[in-house]
């Protein structure tokens, strides 16, 4: 086998036990996800099984992620960026989208459950759930959104997101210099939410 290609090959079984774990998953629970069997996604992870298209397909859209991420293939001239995400040590996960200052930012977070702690500063947030529950405090009031949901304010008003449980949550966060006046899309737990528009730039929590 040629010396890149097995290394290649070697790395994948780390890198979605890793995937896995930054989750808070258990096997039981990505093979009731992805069909593959629990003794095969333990082969997978430890590199006693060779990894295929048919395994690495449903696990890439379990874990919302691109193949490349899985197989971390060479540069090819492609034009998408390959990110990289950094590691809190709380054991949440932030990946980065865009890398130009002074304009809104954007980021993909993975957040493991911790204690809330009010922050207050300048600028302005927008939060997309995209899995898992998310909790969010702004001021004297607390809101639970849920996946497809949105929220949006001005980060002067004290305020803490994170897990609305004990699981991760993953939201898209957009980070930018303060706009107009806060506008709250998220309503209380059980309430309906209301359409958006677009926001500015978001701050590590």
């Amino acid at each position: 086998m040629d010396t890149e290609l097995e290394r290649i090959l070697g790395g994948i079984g780390p890198r979605l036990r890793t995937l896995r774990r930054d989750r808070a998953l258990t096997l039981q629970a990505v093979a009731a996800t992805t069909g593959i069997s629990v003794s095969t996604l333990s082969r997978l992870e430890s590199g006693r099984r060779r990894p295929t298209l048919d395994l690495l397909i449903p696990l890439a859209r379990a874990y919302r992620v691109a193949l490349d991420q899985l197989v971390a293939a060479p540069a090819t001239g492609d034009p998408r960026i390959h990110l990289t995400p950094v590691r809190k040590s709380d054991g949440s996960i932030v990946l980065p989208l865009t890398q130009y200052p002074g304009r809104v930012q954007v980021f993909k977070h993975i957040l493991a459950p911790r204690e809330p702690k009010l922050v207050t500063h300048e600028g302005y947030e927008w939060l997309y759930v995209l899995a898992g529950e998310l909790r969010l405090i702004l001021g004297g009031h607390e809101h639970t959104l849920h996946p497809g949901e949105v929220a949006e304010f001005d980060t002067r008003e004290p305020h803490w997101f994170g897990p609305a449980d004990t699981n991760t949550v993953e939201i898209l966060h957009l980070f930018g210099p303060r706009g107009d006046q806060a506008v709250v899309r998220a309503k209380p737990t059980g309430a309906t939410l209301t359409t958006t528009t677009p926001p500015s730039q978001p701050t590590p929590h």
